[in-house]
């Protein structure tokens, strides 16, 4: 049977994986931890779903663990979240109160494995506090930060601090989201995997077969965005660019297609507010799909002529990488991890505002031999920066880093 390293040499080079085996090497046997709040929607869940996994083959001793919490916990790291991407939130006594007590309580729970790891992976503001209520623990713990930072409101930032700067180190997905802390910090931008449902090559009487189950008309011009319904998304803006873009286009449609994660108890409120928006008109499908609709979000992008990502606050956007890898050019806001990602007039356009995503959109509909031009350009650059292959090869760097200290010089077998 064929391994799971096998499979992705032969997408990403067999030479990208015998640098993972031998980064992996000194690490054999190491028993690493990731916590995070959900393994149900969202990015950071389908990268941990494959991540640990291939740490695993590598030979470390690699497990997942997620925190627990009732609807007014979330609803508090929601508001942590908008917080730290520089919305004005109220957190008040009683909500931080619950917010420890809640983490404490899964401290206990998680206590004996936290304690034993030799490396713990906290991500996001969630399980920020285990670090200090985990007695005995003796490993070497990392903050995973997946959002944007970079102008977080500051009262938040403030509160949020204090639980961090015990950490051994902290990684963020761009050097500007980077914040003042007093450990080693290091960037490492997300991925996606090639090899997962969302990604792998589909069949097109499989794309058909979607096209048809929603409605959309083969015939027409189709304008994608898959995101969860979050206000950040800006999926209002979306069909405020999709109207102005049909007065040019007027064949064209449009899919705003979302799951839901447990850890956002927003989503049904943006969702209605989309509805809203989106009003009578039969060219806007608005999706509600479930966390595992994999395929279906694969077959969405692959049926695309345009993907947008209209994010207005974007940590990285792991859609706009899946939408470039399947051959697409991405409108995408010109914010946090998009601008990684779209290079401006080469693997799509970057905008500000409702009438600039409306402008590019009908520009790429308009002269098709470009479109498909930034559509090859973007698969190339998202196989050389934004495989997992190379997420687990940073991870790696970063363990190794961490375990030798500040040796100039780590010599790998």
């Amino acid at each position: 049977m064929t391994s799971l390293l096998e499979r992705y040499a032969e997408i990403a080079g067999a030479d990208v994986v015998d640098q993972l085996r031998q980064l992996a090497e000194p690490l054999r046997g190491m028993r690493v931890v990731h916590v995070n709040s959900t393994k149900l929607g969202g990015g950071v869940a389908e990268i941990l779903g494959k991540l640990i996994p291939l740490k695993r083959e590598l030979g470390i001793d690699a497990s997942w663990e997620t925190i627990s919490g009732n609807g007014e916990f979330f609803t508090t790291t929601k508001a942590f979240h908008n917080g730290l991407q520089g919305e004005r939130v109220t957190l008040n006594d009683v909500q931080l109160r619950q917010y420890e007590e809640t983490n404490a309580a899964n401290a206990a729970a998680l206590e004996d494995v936290l304690a034993e790891a030799d490396m713990v992976f906290i991500h996001d503001p969630q399980p920020a506090p285990l670090l200090g209520m985990v007695r005995g623990r003796r490993g070497r713990w990392i903050w995973r930060c997946h959002i944007d930072v970079s102008r977080p409101y500051r009262p938040v930032w403030k509160y949020l601090r204090q639980h961090l700067t015990d950490y051994d180190a902290s990684i963020f997905s761009l050097a500007e989201f980077v914040q003042a802390l007093p450990h080693d910090q290091y960037i490492i931008p997300p991925s996606i995997d090639p090899l997962s449902e969302k990604n792998e090559d589909l069949d097109p009487v499989e794309i058909a077969a979607v096209r048809e189950q929603f409605g959309l008309d083969p015939d027409r011009d189709l304008l994608v965005q898959v995101s969860r319904f979050d206000r950040f998304k800006d999926p209002v803006g979306v069909i405020q660019a999709y109207r102005l873009a049909k007065r040019f286009c007027p064949t064209l449609q449009l899919v705003l297609a979302g799951g839901e994660a447990t850890d956002d108890p927003e989503g049904d409120i943006v969702l209605a507010e989309t509805e809203a928006a989106a009003a009578d008109d039969p060219g806007i499908h608005v999706l509600r799909l479930p966390p595992d609709a994999h395929r279906t979000i694969n077959a969405l992008q692959r049926a695309a002529d345009v993907v947008i990502q209209k994010s207005i606050r974007e940590g990285f956007g792991l859609t706009v990488a899946e939408a470039m890898w399947k051959g697409k050019p991405v409108v995408g806001g010109a914010t946090g991890g998009i601008r990684l990602q779209v290079v401006n007039h080469h693997t799509g356009f970057l905008v500000y505002s409702p009438e600039g995503a409306a402008l590019r959109i009908r520009y790429l509909l308009h002269h098709r031999s470009l479109l498909e031009q930034m559509g090859e350009k973007a698969r190339v650059f998202v196989r050389s920066h934004f495989l997992l292959t190379r997420h687990l090869r940073e991870y790696l760097t970063v363990m190794l880093s961490l375990t030798h200290g500040f040796k100039d010089r780590i010599e790998l077998a």
